[in-house]
Parts: structure tokens; C-alpha cells; sequence
């Protein structure tokens, strides 16, 4: 588990993480069929990435006993990022398109 001591956003997410995290998000969404509720909320709250971040900051004391801090620490980061936004949206339209080519 995460060290409170160094602080919430002390590193950037590596191109790895971010990779894996978007993946992980985009899974669960097409997996329940949620695609279209997700990119609407998505999209529609892009503009405001870097508000976002930094309400997440506001909220860790509330958030971090519930989620936990690893999952709130790098879930925050990397939904403080717009293009990290347009990145999982361009990959829940990929994961659906493939998911429908496979059901036809």
C-alpha cells in the first residue's frame, strides 16, 4: 500500500500505468454494458479534467478510508489529465466495436 507520508501525486503515472489503468476502466465498462453512459459522462466532463483533479485532492481525507489510497491516488491522476480522458474514450469505442464484431 501507498505511503501517505510522500503524499497524494508525488510522481507522475508512467505511460505503463496509465496503459493498464485505462484498460482496466474500459474492461468494466464494455463488460457491463455501459458504454454509452460512460462516454456521455466522459465527454462531458473532459473540459473539466483539472477541476476534477483538484476536488480530488480536496476529497482524499473523505475518500481514501473507503477506496483506499493506491486505487484513489492513481485513479485521481489519471482522471486529472484530459487527454488521458480522450485516451479511454478512443479505448471503450474500441473495446465495443470489437465486442459487437464478435456477438454479429
Amino acid at each position: 500500500m501507498g505511503d501517505l507520508a510522500t503524499g497524494i501525486w508525488s510522481t507522475e503515472l508512467t505511460q505503463e500505468e496509465t496503459d493498464s489503468l485505462i484498460e482496466k476502466v474500459a474492461d468494466e465498462v464494455v463488460k457491463r454494458g455501459l458504454q454509452v453512459p460512460a462516454i456521455l459522462f466522459f465527454d462531458m466532463h473532459k473540459p473539466l479534467a483539472s477541476i476534477g483533479g483538484s476536488f480530488a485532492l480536496m476529497s482524499a481525507p473523505f475518500a481514501i478510508p473507503v477506496l483506499g489510497f493506491d486505487f484513489f491516488n492513481n485513479y485521481s491522476r489519471l482522471f486529472s489529465k484530459r487527454e488521458n480522458v480522450e485516451a479511454l474514450l478512443l479505448r471503450i469505442e474500441e473495446k465495443s466495436a470489437a465486442r459487437k464484431a464478435k456477438d454479429n
